[in-house]
């Protein structure tokens, strides 16, 4: 509740988007059903978004700062990029069941 009336000190509109985001004057069942949906969903979407990332890069490569194309310039995805994230995920993933056994 404390971190959610902090919308409520915007100044005008504050009271509200605390209303809207509340669902009424006090968090009730709507509330929480509202933030288990987006807990529920955000991960998913992040991951989309992240799948969407890695195809972006796969097709067009990574940039350089200036935006010039230059064909001699150019790394591929596989086999470069994706051995390394491919290892780096072991080493997080071998890094958690350390944590978790």
């Amino acid at each position: 509740m404390v971190i959610t009336s902090l919308i409520g000190a915007i100044p005008g509109i504050g009271g509200d988007l605390l209303f809207l985001l509340w669902g009424g004057f006090s968090i009730d069942d709507i509330t929480l059903h509202r933030f288990y949906s987006l807990h529920f969903t955000l991960p998913f979407v992040i991951l989309m978004l992240a799948i969407l990332h890695f195809a972006l890069l796969h097709e067009f490569g990574s940039n350089n700062g200036l935006g010039v194309h230059v064909k001699n310039d150019f790394i591929p995805f596989v086999p470069y990029y994706g051995i390394k994230d491919v290892l780096s995920l072991f080493l997080v993933l071998v890094l958690f069941f350390v944590f978790v056994i």
